[in-house]
């Protein structure tokens, strides 16, 4: 959805008058359980995941978090009690946040509220991060045998560069896998994998690979780079590239050796 700022605020005030009746319902219920989700899209798309608003509302445990002294007559239901005082409790932290935010786009900058992978600085950083991949092949003094080759090369400029990144830390499941990207840059939502394509028949598979990743990676991170160094078997490097980039925010840089 395209917001405005006359549309996201009275999207934040309609969240804010079901709060009042949320309170006569149980947590994490059908009713709950939509107004978190509806309640965090729209903090998501209008002022991002690095604001304030989506990062305080998406930390609340909708439970107690402190220790409860609880009956022993009654252990059960003086737990449970004690668990909804805390999701009402926190239903009006949510409702101050809320509040909040209406605050902040009645303010008349609404171009400037948003906090997420695409403002300026960070698409700076990403654009940093592709032209070090176009520095690669001076980095690469003998033919590679091994991708971990390419990607040391690739650690050297980020590091050189003084490029925060994390590499092969990230576990992702998906479709019964667990998915280890080869570097990933959390502040900007990015991961950069590295692939080597070293021998007759691997081209293909390397874009089976890269179609896979896509599907995993995108579930968590909204950037993504490929890397595919080539040892002299991708002949068409425009076709190999694009059936790939197709994909929204998702960039293939083949690199010749």
């Amino acid at each position: 959805m395209t917001w405005t700022q006359i549309s996201a605020i009275a999207e934040a005030s309609s969240l804010i008058s079901s709060i009042d009746k949320l309170r006569q319902e149980r947590r994490f219920s059908a009713e709950h359980t939509r107004w978190v989700v509806r309640t965090r899209t729209f903090l998501d798309e209008v002022f991002g995941r690095n604001s304030i608003y989506y990062q305080s509302f998406t930390a609340l445990p909708w439970e107690a978090t402190h220790t409860m002294i609880v009956s022993a007559l009654d252990a059960e239901n003086d737990i449970e009690e004690g668990q909804q005082k805390a999701y009402r409790e926190q239903l009006d932290t949510a409702k101050g946040l809320l509040q909040a935010a209406v605050d902040r786009l009645s303010r008349g900058d609404f171009d400037k509220v948003y906090e997420g992978k695409d403002t300026q600085p960070e698409s700076s950083q990403i654009i940093k991060i592709l032209n070090l991949v176009d520095k690669i092949r001076k980095a690469i003094h003998s033919r590679p045998t091994k991708e971990k080759e390419v990607q040391d090369a690739l650690e050297n400029l980020l590091i050189g560069a003084d490029v925060a990144f994390s590499r092969e830390k990230e576990h992702l499941e998906y479709s019964s896998k667990t998915y280890v990207p080869d570097f990933t840059f959390s502040r900007i939502g990015l991961i950069v994998e590295v692939k080597l394509c070293a021998r007759e028949g691997r081209e293909a598979e390397i874009i089976a690979e890269i179609n896979d990743d896509i599907l995993a990676y995108k579930t968590k991170y909204g950037n993504l780079i490929f890397v595919v160094y080539d040892l002299g078997f991708i002949r068409d490097t425009d076709g190999f590239r694009g059936s790939l980039v197709e994909h929204q925010q998702v960039e293939v840089k083949v690199v010749k050796h």
